[in-house]
Order: C-alpha cells, then structure tokens, then sequence
C-alpha cells in the first residue's frame, strides 16, 4: 500500500473505510450491498420532488404571465400597429394643412364676410322693376313654404313619438269641443260677443 498524504483528507484512511475494506475482502459484503445502501433517504426524496415542483410552479406563473402579455399585445396590436398608425397619421396631418390654410385666408375671409352684398348686385332697368317686385314676393312666398317643408320633414323621424303623446289627449277632445261649444253658446246669448 502507498503511504497516504497526511494534507490529502480524500487519501487518508478512516475507521469506516478499514472497516468496509477488510469485509469486501474477507468475502461478507459485496460491492453490490454497498450500492444498495448508498440510496439516498426519502425525507431528501420528498425535498427533492417539492423543490421540483416549486420550479415547476414558477415556471408556469412566467409562461402565464407570457401568455397574458401576448393577449394584451395581441388586443391593443390595431391601436399601435404601425399601418393604423400611419392612417391616423395622414388623417391628422390632412386636417392639420386644411387649418392652416383656413388661418391663412383668415383675413380675407373675414373681409369677404364684412364687405356688403349689396354691392355686388347688378343694375336692374327700370322697366323691370314691375317683374322684379312680382319675382321677390315669389321668392319670399317660396322660401316660406321650404321652411315649413323642411320643418315637416325635420319633424317626421319624432312623428311616431309624438302620436303616442297625442293618443291619451284624443279621449278628452270631444268634452273639450262640447265645453268650448257651450261656453260660445252662453256668452253669445248674454251678449258678451258682438258680431261686426
């Protein structure tokens, strides 16, 4: 046997070791009981499987939180995705050159809407004055009757609303016709109207 080096720990012959070696030799013990003692305890095999599944748990957090940034990433990708992006863009900046332009003109369409109509009329001949007066009442009689139409047709979306409001006034037209028509019966036998 080699002489063991005394600053060699792994070298140095223990109690346990000469115990081991002197039966392995003398034909007790073999090398596969020494194997089969060498298994670890199942107190450590449990801390093992939790520390397994601890890692396991955390794993599974992180490729949830992955998951949870994919979606959120995927839901707000039309917002900034960059062809959304150069939409709104191209909108804002149009809007933008078209003010521009409008603060640009500003003043003169400021003086535009100062300066009196009146003056960009043309002359009429005095012989037409006659046709002239006759064509402004049509126009005002035309413009009238627009307003109502126009009216009219602003009114025909809310026509069905206000038929519903009608329909528990219409029980009560006929008393009110009866009442009106006995008052004007009363106050035209006392005198109180006068027809001219």
């Amino acid at each position: 046997m080699a002489a063991a080096n005394p600053w060699d720990p792994a070298s140095a012959p223990n109690g346990a070791g000469l115990v081991l070696g002197h039966l392995i030799a003398s034909g007790m013990v073999n090398q596969e009981m020494l194997n089969m003692s060498k298994k670890t305890a199942s107190c450590f095999v449990n801390f093992t499987r939790l520390q397994q599944i601890t890692n396991i748990q955390a794993e599974i957090y992180q490729k949830n939180l992955e998951i949870e940034l994919l979606k959120l990433e995927k839901d707000t990708a039309d917002v900034v995705h960059p062809f959304f992006l150069a939409q709104k863009c191209h909108t804002l900046q149009s809007m933008n050159n078209h003010l521009e332009a409008v603060l640009k003109e500003k003043r003169s369409l400021r003086q535009r809407l100062l300066k009196p109509m009146c003056q960009e009329n043309l002359p009429i001949e005095a012989v037409y004055h006659r046709y002239m007066v006759h064509l402004l009442e049509l126009a005002v009689t035309f413009i009238e009757r627009l307003e109502t139409h126009l009216e009219t047709i602003r009114n025909i979306p809310h026509l069905a609303a206000n038929l519903k409001k009608m329909l528990p006034l219409s029980g009560h037209s006929p008393t009110l016709f009866a009442v009106t028509h006995h008052l004007a019966q009363g106050g035209s036998s006392s005198g109180v109207w006068r027809q001219n």
